[in-house]
């Protein structure tokens, strides 16, 4: 009888323990930005004479 009554107790424990609640967190929401009211145009500017090519090297390889 005492071992039965020790069981069902330490059952109940941890049936109890399981049945924890989560803690729910609250993430603020991020802002969104609204545009505001279109500027004036501006100057437009004059197309480029030349072109320009930028080659990157590839990456190198980590030594061991």
């Amino acid at each position: 009888m005492n071992r039965s009554m020790l069981f069902l107790s330490l059952l109940a424990a941890l049936t109890l323990a399981a049945c924890d609640k989560r803690t729910v967190v609250n993430v603020p929401a991020t802002p969104v930005a609204v545009p505001g009211p279109a500027g004036p145009q501006g100057a437009t500017g004059k197309p480029g004479e030349g072109t320009t090519v930028i080659v990157t090297p590839p990456a190198s390889a980590p030594a061991n």
